[in-house]
């Protein structure tokens, strides 16, 4: 997908942190129907900042933010309402409900779960405490997609889960995306397989976008990418990802 009509999310010039600190600055990126946007970089380039931000979860300090071409500063209760679904990256889950009684809680028929993951099925009464990593992680973007938004953002879905789930979940999100028209902003540690899914990639670094184009052109200099803009976390001692 690419630039036909008005995005259903936009920013422009955001600068976005906390208290009167910017993390992110000057970041202009906008999210089209069907389009899945990915937003890559080391910790602490201030990619979930961004996510947080075009939510309503956090106050912009400048530039705007556009719902559907309309400058909105509306907090997230109020988005939500509108068509938003936002995935953060701790699994919102009521470890003591069982998984019919989470999505019950969150208003989403089963069947509009289970049409995603048939696979959770046989695990409906089970609490979702005793679920997998991975079983949570369906639950929780199963939840999300089951409400029918018009756009969802998700920070980190694979976090802590094997490449077989990651593969199924961004899978899912992808042809929701492709078969429902929801525009999907991901933040992603797992480039390679965000790349195979993703229209439009941003690098990030530093709270700035220094990188933007299609999976093909980021992924052919993906080694570039790591030498260029990871090095300072490389050197830090910290396990950099992007």
């Amino acid at each position: 997908m690419s630039g036909e009509g008005t995005p259903l999310l936009e920013c422009r010039d955001l600068s976005a942190g906390y208290g009167r600190m910017a993390v992110v600055r000057g970041l202009d990126l906008r999210v089209e129907p069907g389009q899945v946007v990915a937003l890559i970089g080391p910790n602490g380039a201030g990619k979930t900042t961004t996510l947080l931000t075009l939510s309503g979860g956090l106050p912009s300090l400048r530039g705007a933010v556009l719902w559907k071409g309309t400058r909105t500063r509306e907090p997230l209760f109020k988005r939500a309402r509108k068509g938003l679904s936002l995935v953060t990256e701790e699994r919102s889950v009521f470890m003591d409900f069982t998984l019919a009684e989470n999505l019950k809680v969150a208003g989403v028929p089963v069947e509009r779960v289970l049409a995603l993951f048939p696979e959770l099925e046989p695990m409906m009464n089970r609490p979702a405490g005793l679920l997998s990593g991975g079983e949570q992680q369906m639950l929780t973007v199963g939840r999300a997609l089951g409400r029918n938004p018009e756009v969802l953002l998700a920070d980190e879905l694979s976090l802590g889960l094997a490449p077989i789930i990651v593969r199924r979940l961004l899978g899912v999100v992808r042809q929701a995306a492709t078969e429902q028209g929801i525009g999907v902003l991901l933040v992603e540690q797992h480039v390679s397989q965000v790349l195979t899914i993703a229209d439009q990639v941003h690098v990030m670094q530093r709270g700035k976008v220094v990188l933007s184009g299609a999976p093909t052109e980021i992924g052919d200099r993906l080694s570039d990418l790591q030498d260029a803009y990871l090095a300072d976390t490389t050197r830090s001692g910290t396990t950099p990802h992007i």
